[in-house]
């Protein structure tokens, strides 16, 4: 592999983020043997590799978002999925109350 890290770097930075991504995007190292090359978690670099999918879709679109909007957008489908979830919680506590009264007539 050709990302190498000294032995007394700890600290990733987005170079070499990147490059350790390209290599395995290339195919020329997997998850399973960077993480083991570089004592990370596979979950660590795989959420690198999905960022990078991320900023490659995003660069690639005919009008990029820069990364405030990036992240106003995913604040909002988050947002809207909670007020989603919120209005189903009330909306089975009220169904709850309901069958517990007919059942108790």
């Amino acid at each position: 592999m050709s990302v190498t890290m000294d032995d007394g770097i700890k600290r990733w930075t987005a170079k070499r983020k990147s490059a350790l991504v390209v290599e395995i995007i290339q195919g020329n190292t997997s998850v399973s043997e960077a993480s083991r090359a570089h004592d990370l978690a596979p979950s660590e670099i795989e959420g690198w590799v999905d960022d990078a999918k991320k900023g490659m879709e995003n660069a690639l679109r005919t009008n990029p978002l820069d990364v405030r909007q990036q992240y106003e957008k995913q604040l909002k489908d988050l947002q809207e999925a909670y007020g989603e979830a919120m209005l189903e919680l009330r909306a089975r506590k009220k169904l709850q109350a309901l069958m517990e009264r007919e059942d108790g007539n």
